[in-house]
């Protein structure tokens, strides 16, 4: 078994034991190793959560010492912008605003931004204005959701 997937397992269930869903995970570097674990929940997760999993999670992890030398641990939520890597991700964000870049054309573009509006084993859906364009997960080269903040009218001011 690879080491990316017995950390995987490690930290699902470390995860589901504190009654939080491993998100995703990534470790890079080749000398000193990052690990980046996402951890989400219906709700949220607030930073105190963040805190008390990266020191739980930190000492499970030391306990079974999956690398060769020094690491550092990194917990995160997905944030209001995010990268989309696996189908769930994109599940999550259906009726989100998202850019997408594709290896390859899709309807004479690699580039597009638009709304998603469905997900399914093979692809997804984005509304890009008036077109719903079917992308297969194949062909993405990277995909994030996008949020933009929207100026408020000042109190008291006029607007017009």
């Amino acid at each position: 078994m690879s080491l990316d997937r017995r950390l995987w397992k490690l930290c699902e269930k470390h995860l589901h034991d504190q009654g939080l869903e491993l998100d995703d995970l990534e470790v890079a570097g080749k000398g000193p190793r990052l690990v980046r674990i996402t951890v989400d929940r219906e709700g949220g997760v607030d930073v105190q959560q963040l805190a008390e999993v990266s020191r739980s999670l930190s000492r499970r992890l030391d306990e079974v010492d999956p690398f060769e030398g020094p690491y550092s641990l990194e917990v995160t939520s997905p944030g209001l912008e995010r990268n989309l890597r696996r189908p769930l991700h994109f599940r999550k964000s259906i009726g989100r605003d998202l850019t997408v870049k594709t290896r390859s054309e899709v309807e004479g573009l690699r580039h597009h931004q638009g709304i998603l509006e469905s997900v399914g084993s093979e692809h997804f859906v984005v509304r890009v204005g008036g077109t719903a364009r079917r992308i297969a997960f194949k062909q993405v080269r990277s995909a994030r959701t996008r949020f933009e903040w929207k100026k408020r009218p000042k109190s008291g001011k006029k607007s017009g």
